[in-house]
């Protein structure tokens, strides 16, 4: 269960202390603040330390409780950066009639930020893509144990090599090349869907 934040709009906190009060790792945090989400300055020995009211502002807006998992339908994130792809996906996925709330953002800080906030039964996403690529969010979500439970299928189109030399994925992600295998994921879908059955 996430701390709440009570400190004043003046105290500061450490990278590591804004990493436990928001249950994220340090990687995600610090990212958080390169990219502006969180405000923060840097003391004479380099370190950062983030504005309370800022971390507070995050913590109300973008984690105000994890999911109540008691229902029947699945959630999935899509993370993909080319806007007809994008609608291809809306439009297949919302064309099975499964129970399923599905959710597309561009980039992978968007990724992060929605993850934060709702973390998806399953992750979708592309490698390539400008700002926050889908290597850094896919494992910067893997240092974060709160995320382990959810399952991560890359669909790109570079190849095995190529991911390789980009510095690789972590073990258990999925990786399928393009174009998208909408039957594979269908299958993965309907697994998840009975898996859950099971569990309710």
């Amino acid at each position: 269960m996430n701390k709440m934040i009570k400190e004043a709009d003046e105290n500061f906190f450490s990278t590591r202390e804004a990493a436990d009060k928001l249950s994220l790792s340090v990687g995600t945090v610090q990212k958080l603040v390169e990219d502006g989400v969180l405000k923060a300055w840097k003391t004479s020995g380099g370190h950062r330390r983030i504005i309370g009211s800022s971390l507070e502002e995050f913590y109300h807006k973008h984690r105000p409780g994890l999911p109540d998992k008691h229902d029947k339908r699945l959630s999935i994130l899509v993370v993909e950066d080319d806007l007809t792809t994008r609608e291809l996906y809306r439009i297949t996925i919302s064309g099975w009639n499964k129970p399923v709330d599905l959710e597309i953002v561009e980039n992978g800080l968007s990724g992060l930020l929605q993850i934060a906030r709702n973390p998806p039964d399953i992750l979708i996403s592309d490698l390539k893509m400008n700002g926050v690529n889908g290597f850094e969010m896919i494992n910067t979500l893997r240092k974060d144990n709160i995320f382990n439970m959810m399952d991560i299928i890359v669909v790109s189109g570079l190849s095995e090599t190529e991911i390789a030399e980009m510095g690789g994925l972590p073990k258990g992600v999925t990786v399928f090349p393009k174009p998208i295998p909408f039957l594979e994921i269908y299958g993965y879908v309907n697994a998840k869907l009975a898996a859950l059955e099971r569990h309710l």
